[in-house]
């Protein structure tokens, strides 16, 4: 066994677990499942992201009458999440694997110590050889709040926990460089930092899942930047987690490489939360052209020229550049309020510390 990485994520996508009725893939299911306690019994730690819980109750619910897509989505999660969680749990007994379920929604990673409390919970589970299943809680997330999908998911989970590799299953060997239904064309074995993938990407999504392949080069860039290898593979094919792990380089898939300084725990955080900024901080031109720079800079209130919305100290807020165009986010060290008696003064601390900042 490839000793490279002792703790990994792995998500498994709808279009894995899912037939083509849309009933739950048992057979699937428990192949995985054999994958992972091959790994787990080699001393690998796994996270597993799960997909699989509006499927596996669609077949168990015949609704007497039509329902509107929030009301099916909240109705096949909530009696599908039971459903699937016990046959996790079945079939990892089988192999004397201890499993928990950890639901979660997009609010629980919206402040600190929510987020710490998550990461506590599952440190303690894989500390005490307990394998985490982690799923977004479909019946109470059907806002704008929701995840894009689970590789969103995914990608906070593998961040937060401090992952070597995110393996992201889908129903394809990778990323394509044309039209995969084309003669011709290939997988794209590796992805190093900053290559363009706009020509490539496909934009249609899959058939049960709520991302493509867009959502999940985007997820992937952002983790390897932040340190962690990041797979997309297919979960469809025999042995591919232990493959991929044993036989790297025998394995189709796409690898992005990722960043050779892993970022820290908190800068991982903030790299994922710009879906809960409160606010925004517009910054002058010279201090966009600092930030632009390869200094290590923090944003300073000499340099800002106006905040929008309302937010809190240590609430997270956009960073604007002086044409208006997003460049980051970061954790701010004021309120709005007390920020806006601060505009454009010299000697002062920073509004947003350079710890705290992430630029994109």
């Amino acid at each position: 066994m490839d000793q490279q990485f002792t703790r990994i994520a792995v998500k498994i996508g709808s279009n894995v677990l899912t037939r083509r009725d849309g009933t739950l893939d048992v057979t699937r299911m428990s192949a995985i499942t054999d994958q992972v306690a091959e790994l787990y019994k080699n001393g690998v730690e796994v996270i597993l992201i799960s997909s699989g819980a509006v499927a596996s109750g669609r077949s168990e619910i015949k609704t007497p009458k039509k329902l509107d897509s929030v009301d099916q989505r909240q109705l096949f999660s909530a009696v599908g999440q039971a459903k699937l969680i016990n046959r996790y749990y079945e079939l990892f007994r089988e192999h004397e694997i201890p499993v928990g379920q950890v639901l979660t929604t997009k609010e629980n990673f919206g402040t600190r110590r929510h987020y710490l409390n998550q990461r506590n919970c599952m440190t303690v589970m894989l500390d005490n050889g307990v394998i985490p299943i982690v799923n977004e809680n479909d019946t109470i997330s059907v806002t704008e709040l929701m995840f894009t999908d689970n590789d969103e998911l995914s990608g906070l989970i593998a961040a937060m926990m401090d992952v070597q590799a995110l393996i992201i299953l889908s129903n394809i060997d990778g990323i394509y460089d044309g039209p995969p239904s084309e003669p011709g064309t290939s997988v794209i074995r590796e992805i190093e930092q900053g290559k363009d993938l706009s020509s490539y990407i496909q934009t249609s999504r899959s058939s049960f899942g709520r991302g493509g392949m867009i959502t999940k080069t985007n997820i992937a860039r952002k983790v390897a930047d932040e340190g962690i290898t990041v797979i997309i593979a297919n979960g469809k094919k025999d042995n591919i987690l232990v493959d991929l792990l044993q036989r790297p380089d025998e394995t189709i898939c796409t690898r992005f490489i990722p960043a050779k300084e892993a970022a820290s725990s908190v800068k991982k955080w903030i790299a994922h939360s710009e879906g809960f900024a409160k606010g925004e901080v517009h910054i002058n031109s010279c201090a966009t052209e600092v930030m632009n720079s390869d200094k290590a800079v923090s944003i300073l209130p000499v340099g800002v020229t106006r905040i929008e919305g309302e937010f809190e100290k240590d609430d997270i807020v956009r960073i604007m550049d002086d044409k208006g165009k997003q460049i980051g986010v970061g954790r701010t060290s004021y309120s709005s309020e007390q920020a806006r008696t601060l505009i454009g003064k010299h000697g002062k601390k920073a509004i947003v510390h350079y710890d705290y900042l992430c630029l994109e």
